[in-house]
């Protein structure tokens, strides 16, 4: 498919809520699995450095 202009890229022939929607939509997501593989790490993080130190208590 070829556009003759940015204005009928944008458009994505008439589907461009569905197109963008499904971009926005996506980009979401990834960036709240990003938020929470973080958490989890750090939850992680805090509870191996709790056990390690009751085992040289």
């Amino acid at each position: 498919m070829q556009w003759s202009s940015l204005n009928e890229f944008l458009n994505m022939g008439g589907y461009a809520a569905y197109v963008w929607g499904s971009y926005g939509m996506c980009a979401l997501l990834i960036a709240a699995e990003l938020v929470s593989a973080r958490a989890r790490r750090s939850r992680a993080v805090a509870e191996a450095r709790r056990q390690a130190a009751r085992e040289n208590a």
